[in-house]
């Protein structure tokens, strides 16, 4: 299977929106609307397959040295084929390049994050913007039982 990894344009948001809606329902992803993700375009990576977006990720950056990586999600038929790893290692990568030396993340799934040398760390270690920007839209705060993480580079 040959899967395309590249920067979206403005008119992949619907798409990207239908197939993260499943995740969002669930509490798993954060919702973003089409405003916020036009905003943050140049954030996402997508990984595209027959012409299709099967997944995509995205990197938030919060200081110069701290960015997070979020909103990961790959269309159920095309999981376990190594297409997270590779969405998460592009945005690594241009994080790396940009300066970033700390990549955050918070997951209900950390075992592939783990494996790519993430650390689980205390949520109080999670910078304050963080909470009061993104944490306080889920429908879980101030609850939460999602996983942090911390790669240093």
């Amino acid at each position: 299977m040959k899967v395309e990894y590249k920067k979206p344009i403005l008119s992949h948001i619907q798409e990207m929106q239908d197939l993260v809606h499943e995740e969002v329902q669930q509490g798993l992803i954060l919702p973003r609307t089409m405003e916020e993700m036009a905003r943050n375009i140049r954030s996402y990576y997508i990984a595209v397959f027959d012409g299709k977006i099967i997944g995509f990720c995205a990197l938030h950056i919060y200081t110069p040295n701290l960015a997070e990586i979020r909103s990961l999600v790959v269309d159920v038929k095309y999981r376990n084929q190594g297409i997270a790893q590779e969405l998460v290692n592009y945005n690594l990568l241009e994080g790396k390049n940009l300066g970033i030396k700390e990549f955050l993340v918070l997951t209900y799934r950390p075992n592939l994050f783990k494996r790519l040398g993430f650390n689980e760390i205390q949520k109080e270690k999670i910078p304050h913007q963080k909470i009061w920007a993104d944490c306080v839209a889920c429908k879980h705060f101030p609850v939460c039982h999602e996983i942090a993480l911390l790669k240093t580079c």
